[in-house]
Order: C-alpha cells, then sequence, then structure tokens
C-alpha cells in the first residue's frame, strides 16, 4: 500500500508531492486493527467500533519527516502494537472502541494536516481523496470540513469503489491508453514504478 499527495495536471501528468517513507495509512489502520484483535479488513472493522478518541488515555506518537508532506505511519503502528502487547502482558484491560478511536483519529490528524497544507500551499481550490483509506467516515467528515472552511471542493468516489481498487486501476488504465502509453506483452508487473514512469 502507499499513501501519497499527488499534484494532478491531467489523467497521465502526475507528480508526487508527498509520499510514504514506510507504511502506508492503509496498512496502520488493518495492523492496528489485528493487534486489537478485530478481523480483517481491519480499518473498516476499525471505523466500525471507534467511539470516542482519548489521548490522555492513550497518548500515540506523532511521526514526523524531512518533507513536510511525506507520511510515516510505522512508529504509531508500533506504537500502539507495544502499548496492546504490555497491557496484555500486565493482564490490564485495554479499552478497544476508545483505542481504536484514538489510532483513527492520529491517522486523520496526520493526512488532513498535510493534505490541506499542501494543497494551500499549490493555491489549489479542488482535492480528490481516493484509495481505500477514502472510505474512513472520520477522514471524510473532517476533511469536507476543513475544505469547507477553506473553500476547496472536495472529491471522493462512494464507497463500493473505495474497497477494491480494480476500479481505479482500470480506469487509470484507460485513460494511458488514451494518450498512447501502452507497450507489448513483455512488460511485466513492479508494485515500486513511479506513477510518472514512461
Amino acid at each position: 500500500g502507499n499513501s501519497l499527495i499527488i499534484d494532478v495536471q491531467d489523467y497521465t501528468d502526475m507528480k508526487i508531492v508527498g509520499a510514504t517513507r514506510d507504511d502506508a495509512a492503509g496498512e496502520c489502520f488493518d495492523k492496528t486493527a489485528r493487534a486489537l484483535g478485530l478481523s480483517y479488513p481491519g480499518g473498516v472493522n476499525l471505523d466500525k467500533i471507534a467511539t470516542t478518541a482519548d489521548t490522555q488515555k492513550y497518548p500515540l506518537p506523532t511521526p514526523h519527516t524531512e518533507n513536510e508532506f511525506d507520511f510515516s505511519f510505522s512508529g504509531l503502528k508500533t506504537a500502539v502494537v507495544n502499548l496492546v502487547h504490555n497491557k496484555n502482558q500486565k493482564g490490564e484491560e485495554i479499552d478497544v472502541p476508545v483505542l481504536a478511536a484514538t489510532i483513527r483519529q492520529k491517522v486523520c490528524d496526520i493526512l488532513i494536516q498535510k493534505t490541506i497544507t499542501a494543497v494551500e500551499s499549490k493555491g489549489y481550490k479542488t482535492l480528490v481523496m481516493a484509495g481505500g483509506v477514502s472510505a474512513n467516515s472520520e477522514l471524510r467528515s473532517r476533511m469536507q470540513q476543513e475544505c469547507d472552511k477553506r473553500g476547496i471542493t472536495l472529491y471522493y468516489p462512494p464507497l463500493k469503489y473505495c474497497g477494491d481498487n480494480a476500479a481505479m486501476v482500470g480506469v487509470q488504465g484507460f485513460y494511458e491508453y488514451e494518450s498512447g502509453n501502452t507497450s507489448d506483452a513483455t512488460l511485466n508487473a513492479t508494485a515500486t514504478l513511479p506513477i510518472n514512469y514512461r
């Protein structure tokens, strides 16, 4: 998985503004949900059971990156896994809905702050959220509030297109084909291929 902020000039003209340095937001949601004993897909189930965040009860770190628009979620994921492990070792009970909400709030804080800062730094008035994490209920509502405050138009796909990226890949494939960006049958799949590869 990956979390990216992309400056999109056209369907096939994109520049990465910020990227994941380690784990993506979706992986953070899924792995912390698993640590809490939630079933897969973890991010969806974490979102469903989250109640009210309590950063005093469960303080979580805010990762920092050299590039202000890059993301890092491995430290947050590790902090949650360690917290759960330590509580279990001591036989202490975990308030799973509260910890789930605290995780969700922290991830949303990071995504929203960096994304809105990037949009404003570019002077743009349109933002699109896509991918699996764009289905998160808190992210949708809070990002909408922040965009409304700033006169930014926010778009995101219906929930049915957020769980499986095949629809998004298929649509992008159409635009790549239309622009003449094709290959013969020798092209191999490469997970780390840059988004602007030609």
